[in-house]
């Protein structure tokens, strides 16, 4: 196997090993060392994380609409290697995943509660700027950064044959310099930054497992149970991920859509159905148009406000900045053949309706029941609460375990996806990353959840995630001006032919008698 992995699989596995053993001997150690960290960049660099998911908003926007959307993600011949429905439900199934579930109805219902920006909750206001603010979380923004780093890696990789690296889409920039330490620095973030985006959502999926099992029986919601189900689930996706991309994770991502979609179908109907459809319709145009200042909007004169947003906006900004090297390569695997106009408006524009829609029904349903009816949502803990509006529908035991095995499912796409991506950055073997690497990357994530859980739960998640995200964002804003670079070099030969042409014909205009 030493032939086959890089320098950058030596040194992000010994960091990480030290990592996980850190975590073993020191946990109290390593919990006060996030706290402490965690609040420097919630304070000092809020305004960073909110200018940057911005920027690549109106980067893939305005490649919508150029000509640069007619360029092929891949040689002039190559077609489309997935159908489109398949590759559609890879995306999800890579992008968004467990945070669906675990987030659709507590997180509008906890703004619902305790919304930014307004003296009082639980009211009508309160549930508009509930929704707004969650779809601002999980919408446009979030996508824009998965689809211009996928688009960068798309790139490069399938019409420039370069390695399959973040590295590889700095060259217009950096040269030569990114075959030698300055590319394997870059590497290296990008490797712990998908380690410990990945290990946020295995740590969610696990403890709403284990929430989901404790509200519906009689198991314990512990630390041990949620390490019990990690070992079983990694034991599960490594299975996954020895069968390759073409079956393993095709299989599983839609087998999660045809899951999913048949639990929101459920949701609309036995929910409150014209109250959600008229609430999607009302929130999303208010989304609409107030986006431009929520995705820009900050509490510098209340520190309430403040502490909102750095535990809501800024955490899901720095998150899909950590998962943007992981999501991104994966979606640029299954994305050759494309044009740039269809993947911008596929991976922007379609994950985005289909989740916010999904917000809108579960976290709408938990709403309506809290404010129509008087049901504590709200006092539900965040694992437990989509397991408590499931109680008060009709067929809720089927929902709760059409649920969990969703949750369980979409562990495992995701572990398994992950472990494909982290083969893919750190060998040199083409397509296909040996199992042995796999599995090595497989056992370093659910170590690693585990160690952030004993080390301090989900706050010990959200540090890790806002501290790795820090730098990768540094390298995403050089890689949309290297990208930036690329496509204008290409148009130039173009631009430069029709130019000779023209000059050729206006000199024999010239010269032509008359």
């Amino acid at each position: 196997m030493r032939d086959k992995v890089t320098s950058v699989f030596w040194i992000t596995m010994i960091f990480a090993v030290l990592f996980i053993l850190w975590g073993v001997l020191f946990p109290e150690n390593l919990g006060n060392m996030m706290d402490v960290t965690l609040q420097f960049f919630m304070t000092n660099f809020g305004w960073f994380y909110q200018i940057t998911a911005t920027l690549f908003l109106l980067f893939a926007v305005f490649l919508i609409f150029t000509r640069y959307g007619k360029i092929k993600l891949g040689k002039e011949e190559d077609r489309p290697e997935f159908k489109r429905p398949t590759w559609i439900a890879m995306l999800f199934s890579a992008g968004m995943g467990i945070g669906l579930l675990f987030f659709g109805v507590s997180e509008p219902i906890s703004h619902f509660a305790n919304p930014p920006l307004l003296e009082q909750g639980s009211t009508d206001d309160a549930a508009i700027m509930s929704l707004r603010y969650t779809y601002l979380h999980w919408g446009f923004h979030a996508w824009a950064i998965y689809a211009s780093i996928a688009l960068a890696l798309a790139y490069f990789k399938f019409r420039r044959g370069a390695p399959g690296l973040i590295s590889a889409t700095l060259k217009p920039l950096l040269g030569d310099k990114t075959n030698g330490w300055v590319g394997q620095a870059i590497d290296v973030i990008a490797v712990f930054a998908t380690i410990f985006g990945v290990c946020a959502s295995l740590g969610l999926g696990a403890t709403q497992i284990n929430g989901g099992l404790h509200y519906l029986t009689d198991i314990p919601n512990s630390f041990w149970i949620q390490v019990l189900i990690i070992i079983i689930v990694t034991v599960l996706f490594l299975i996954s991920a020895g069968t390759g991309l073409k079956k393993g994770i095709r299989y599983l991502s839609n087998a999660n859509m045809a899951l999913a979609v048949l639990l929101l179908i459920a949701m609309v109907v036995l929910g409150p159905t014209i109250f959600l459809l008229d609430l999607f319709t009302t929130t999303f145009g208010s989304y609409l148009q107030n986006l431009p200042q929520m995705g820009l909007r900050l509490a510098p004169f209340n520190p309430e406000d403040a502490e909102w947003f750095q535990n809501w906006t800024i955490f899901y900004w720095a998150w899909w900045i950590a998962w943007a090297p992981f999501v991104a390569t994966f979606i640029a695997r299954v994305s050759k053949g494309r044009t740039v106009r269809e993947f911008m408006i596929a991976v922007l524009i379609v994950p985005t309706l289909v989740c916010t829609f999904w917000f809108c029904v579960f976290g709408g349903t938990g709403i309506y029941l809290e404010y129509a009816q008087g049901l504590a949502v709200s006092e539900q803990t965040l694992e437990t609460a989509l397991f408590y509006v499931f109680q008060h529908l009709p067929m809720s035991a089927l929902l709760s375990i059409i649920a969990l095995f969703l949750i369980s499912t979409f562990f495992i796409t995701s572990a398994d996806s992950a472990t494909y991506v982290l083969g893919l950055q750190t060998t040199k073997v083409g397509l296909e990353p040996p199992n042995a690497v796999k599995y090595g990357w497989g056992a370093v994530l659910a170590l690693s959840a585990i160690v952030l859980l004993a080390s301090g739960g989900l706050e010990a998640i959200q540090t890790t995630i806002i501290v790795s995200a820090f730098p990768l964002a540094l390298v995403f804003l050089f890689m949309l001006a290297s990208i930036w670079k690329a496509f204008r070099s290409e148009r130039k030969p173009k631009r430069k032919e029709r130019r000779f042409r023209l000059r050729r014909r206006l000199k024999r205009e010239q010269i032509r008698p008359t």
